[in-house]
């Protein structure tokens, strides 16, 4: 019997003994720091500041343009200009119905010019100064260049008809203002009042006939 409570009392510290132990195994486990997870969601992570700056701050600056210097003025390539010039018409002689006539061009430019070939002559009228006609024909062939110093003269031979030959039905003639008057190579006009008569119908030949320029 002795021994029966003897097994039993060491039974009943060993199951004693067992239970404080896990009662302190829990405790321990309870009181033990919990780990903390290091790794942050995308939601709560801080922005990085590592990102690379803006446009504005980190681009460079453009390089200055190269200033583009004023275009030049063509040059003037020396022939004589409408503005350059003053016309004036001498006498000279007649043959078979046609007064021959010299337009001459003078160089009033201040400066040396250069003339060569045909000036285109026509007939003009009215206060709009409208053409009568067709141009002078131009007769023979072109001279060469003919360089003019300031106040120097160059001379076209100009023919007339005399209109009056061709019958009016045909020529139906009109009183003319004077001669409108392109130099050679040049898109403006010069103005030359002389009265005169014109057809303004066609006619069989040239009622203006013009010649080459040469030195006055």
């Amino acid at each position: 019997m002795t021994m029966v409570r003897s097994k039993l009392i060491s039974i009943g510290g060993l199951v004693a003994g067992t239970a404080g132990l896990l009662m302190l195994s829990a405790c321990g486990a309870e009181n033990a720091p919990v780990a903390q997870n290091t790794s942050a969601s995308p939601s709560s992570s801080v922005p990085d500041t590592s990102a690379a700056p803006s446009a504005t701050s980190s681009a460079p600056a453009p390089a200055p343009q190269p200033v583009q210097p004023p275009a030049q003025a063509s040059k003037n390539d020396g022939l004589c200009k409408a503005g350059d010039v003053k016309l004036s018409l001498q006498d000279s002689d007649a043959a078979a119905g046609t007064v021959y006539r010299k337009l001459v061009i003078t160089n009033t430019s201040g400066n040396s010019c250069t003339i060569q070939g045909f000036p285109g002559v026509s007939y003009v009228t009215g206060a709009d100064g409208h053409q009568v006609g067709e141009a002078a024909y131009r007769d023979g062939t072109k001279g060469g260049p003919v360089q003019l110093a300031n106040g120097e003269s160059a001379i076209a031979d100009v023919g007339f008809v005399n209109v009056r030959n061709y019958p009016e039905e045909v020529c139906k003639p009109v009183e003319t203002r004077g001669l409108r008057v392109y130099l050679p190579q040049e898109t403006a006009s010069n103005f030359l009042a002389v009265q005169g008569l014109g057809c303004t119908g066609k006619i069989s030949g040239n009622q203006l006939t013009v010649k080459t320029v040469h030195k006055g």
